[in-house]
């Protein structure tokens, strides 16, 4: 279920603006303002918790929650009221509300927040386990040898250098496991690692890596452009002290 089909949202930009307000965050890449972070992850939030049966739904209104928390740490929800305009969305968006206001209001009964980990060593890079990486996608797909910057795309040693890359990360990860980033993509979780090609300090790409069947190596399956990277792995956790940033 798309949000734009479950709910009339009025003035989108209006709602998201406070919203961001509630919720201080980097929410725009660069210096853009189109807070185009936080729309994403709330469609994509709103996406995982309908398909798990969780946005609650009453006569008069309805509530999801955002997974998102205030200045206060106090959890904010989606909250509807009936769309009075005929063949259209059976809701309407009014706003954002902390739990506080709506427990206020009466409303006793509030939805969980999305879930996305099963298993929490699924969050954990093993970095003594190989990592395999599918240079038939990353190099061969037309539209994944775009990501590569221009100088390492053109270059016949493009594999080389991503090999060295490689050898950084794996250092990287060995100094602090927390370097590789865990994202939710295709209902499962994958971990994210720098892949550094022109500056050992800056990340150009993030290598999406899972585990092979039986556990001992890591598939490292394509490469994401930070912003794509940092879409993703923002559906888990705020990302406050990382190479992945907006």
């Amino acid at each position: 279920m798309n949000l734009f089909d479950f709910t009339y949202c009025g003035n989108y930009n209006r709602h998201i603006q406070n919203l961001s307000r509630m919720v201080p965050e980097k929410w725009s890449f660069g210096e853009n303002e189109d807070r185009g972070i936080l729309k994403g992850y709330l469609e994509h939030t709103f996406q995982r918790v309908y398909e798990e049966g969780k946005v609650l739904e009453e006569d008069c209104y309805a509530i999801f929650n955002t997974g998102l928390f205030n200045y206060y740490y106090q959890p904010v929800y989606a909250f509807f009221v009936k769309n009075l305009v005929p063949d259209r969305q059976k809701w309407f968006l009014e706003g954002f509300y902390t739990e506080y206001y709506l427990l206020k209001s009466g409303i006793v009964s509030l939805p969980e927040r999305a879930e996305y980990v099963k298993n929490p060593a699924d969050l954990v890079f093993d970095s003594r386990l190989e990592i395999i990486p599918q240079y038939e996608h990353i190099f061969g797909d037309e539209e994944n040898i775009q990501r590569l910057p221009e100088n390492v795309r053109t270059s016949r040693m493009k594999v080389q250098l991503f090999d060295g890359a490689l050898r950084q990360a794996r250092h990287m990860l060995e100094a602090d496991y927390r370097t590789a980033v865990p994202q939710y993509y295709d209902h499962g979780i994958q971990l994210l690692i720098p892949v550094c090609l022109q500056n050992p300090g800056k990340a150009d790409l993030a290598l999406a890596c899972v585990k092979t069947s039986d556990g001992k190596k890591y598939l490292g399956r394509t490469c994401l452009t930070i912003k794509m990277a940092y879409h993703n792995a923002r559906l888990l956790a705020r990302l406050d002290s990382s190479w992945l940033h907006p």
